[in-house]
């Protein structure tokens, strides 16, 4: 079976990834993968904006309604 061209990113991702291990200690290897998930976010900037402007921009509309909407 032929790889996809998702696939194949992945297998040269994880061969990377398992380069970079060759060698180490375990010490070093904890610290490279600590370092590698501290960048990451679980949830894109995209979605975070929205869930804000959601949230505070009910809040604020809420605020405002209470001050001139008698």
């Amino acid at each position: 079976m032929a790889q996809t061209p998702r696939q194949r990113q992945a297998n040269a991702k994880f061969f990377k990834e398992q380069e970079q291990r060759r060698g180490k200690s375990e010490d070093e290897i904890k610290k490279l993968v600590k370092d590698v998930k501290a960048t990451k976010s679980p949830i894109s900037r995209v979605w975070l904006a929205v869930l804000g402007f959601i949230v505070f921009g009910g809040l604020i509309f809420e605020v405002l309604s209470r001050l001139f909407g008698q």
